[in-house]
Formats: structure tokens, C-alpha cells, sequence
């Protein structure tokens, strides 16, 4: 019988102090961790709070698509932080995904490439996807959720999902994961001339054609996390919505 108060064999209290972090919540199945930990935000809980299940039945990602989570198969998580300014929001899930795609390429069989804004790939197969979502009390940041998805193993039925090495364990990952989350977060201001260096060498669309949020071919991203795209005539920045590559060009 799984004990819902315990992760891989390890009580929550335990994989605390393994993370060195405050607190660590475990559930066995939960809708989604990124609800949990804005109750737990509410509440109170310190900055490295985080929120881990074995399976989610309502996983999200962004503009409401469907995350699948199924038990065993992955990383299934959200970490609460608290930082004191909010100059680098705007870029935090860019910076995140970085951050992760460095953590992640000792479990993969190739350099983890990023797509805009916020998917990490490996073999052109998406692996990871990130979901940022901040709490604002009278125009000061209260918290961050910072969702993240990790496939260690392809899930069931998900014909184009990638994965980790075989044999992986999900507790090591997260001793890499959360400290490059918590630096993430705690990273302020625009994306540095090295991270935008990075992200270029990573950026898994960079030069190829798209066809939304435009039709054109995507250029890179500003130091502001836009996505620049060059169109026919000219060139575009985009703040928000998605990606979509043109797999005929």
C-alpha cells in the first residue's frame, strides 16, 4: 500500500531536508499541485514550500491545455517562493526553463533544447512544460507558483512525449531541479547577455518557420522575453501566446 504522506519511500519531512528546503507537501493524487500550493500561499508557507504529487487528474498548462500526469510516470510539482521584488517576473518562465534545461541534460540522452515560452524538448519530443502563476496584494508581489511537469517516463498514450534516461529516479532529478528553480526565482531583472546567449544555442525553433502567433520565421527572443518573429516585410515581438512551428516548411 503507497503511504499518501510519502514520496519514493521518503516522508515529506525527509525529502526536505534532502532538497534543504522548509517544507515539502506530498500527495498521492490531487487535481493539480499548483491549487494546493496557492492554499498553502494564503496560508502562510514560507518561501521553498513545495508541492509534489505522484499523480495530478487535473494537471494545467497554459491557456487552459491539458497537462497529463499520470501516476509513477513523472515529476509532478510546484514550488512557492516569495521574492521580494518582481522586476524579473516577466521573464521567470523563460528563466526557468532555462535553469531546468541545464539541471535536466545529465538525465538526457542530448542537450535539452527550450521552445518558446515555456517547453523544454529532448529529440524533438516535448519533456517538460512550465506554468508560472503570481499572486498580487495592492501592486506588491505576495508569491509565485511555479508549476513544472517533468515526463521521467513517457506517459501512457501520448504519442509525441519525451523522456529521461531509463531508469532515472525522480528523488535525484529533484535534488538538481529545485535549486535551479530557487535561483530562478530569486534572479531579478531582465534575461543577462549569458542567458540569452544560452537560450539562443538551446532555442529549438530559432531560424524555422512558424505559423503562429504569425506567419514568418521566429529570429530568437529579446532580453524582455519576447518572441521575435521576421515576418515578410518586417519583424514582430510577442509578449504572449503560443508557438506553433510549420512542420510542411
Amino acid at each position: 500500500m503507497v503511504d499518501p504522506a510519502s514520496y519514493d519511500g521518503y516522508a515529506a519531512h525527509e525529502l526536505a531536508a534532502v532538497l534543504r528546503i522548509p517544507r515539502v507537501e506530498v500527495r498521492h493524487r490531487t487535481p493539480s499541485t499548483l491549487d494546493v500550493a496557492h492554499e498553502l500561499g494564503s496560508a502562510g508557507a514560507p518561501a521553498g514550500t513545495l508541492v509534489i504529487a505522484d499523480e495530478q487528474t487535473e494537471g494545467r498548462g497554459r491557456s487552459g491545455a491539458r497537462w497529463t500526469s499520470p501516476g509513477g510516470s513523472g515529476l509532478w510539482l510546484t514550488l512557492l517562493e516569495r521574492p521580494r521584488r518582481g522586476s524579473g517576473i516577466d521573464v521567470l518562465s523563460l528563466r526557468v526553463g532555462l535553469r531546468c534545461a541545464r539541471a535536466l541534460d545529465r538525465f538526457a540522452s542530448e542537450p535539452i533544447r527550450l521552445k518558446w515560452p515555456n517547453d523544454l524538448y529532448v529529440q524533438d519530443r516535448k519533456l517538460a512544460g512550465v506554468l508560472i502563476e503570481a499572486r498580487w496584494r495592492e501592486q506588491r508581489l505576495e508569491w509565485v507558483a511555479i508549476g513544472l511537469g517533468v515526463n521521467v517516463a513517457a506517459p501512457q498514450g501520448v504519442a509525441d512525449a519525451g523522456r529521461l534516461d531509463s531508469g532515472t529516479a525522480r528523488v535525484e532529478v529533484l535534488t538538481e531541479l529545485i535549486p535551479a528553480l530557487r535561483a530562478a526565482a530569486a534572479a531579478q531583472g531582465l534575461l543577462t547577455p549569458r542567458e540569452m546567449s544560452e537560450w539562443n544555442a538551446r532555442d529549438l525553433a530559432r531560424g524555422r518557420a512558424c505559423t503562429e502567433p504569425a506567419r514568418g520565421t521566429v529570429s530568437g527572443i529579446t532580453a524582455s522575453g519576447e518572441l521575435i518573429v521576421s515576418l515578410s516585410d518586417s519583424v514582430s515581438r510577442f509578449r504572449s501566446g503560443s508557438l506553433v512551428l510549420d512542420r510542411l516548411a
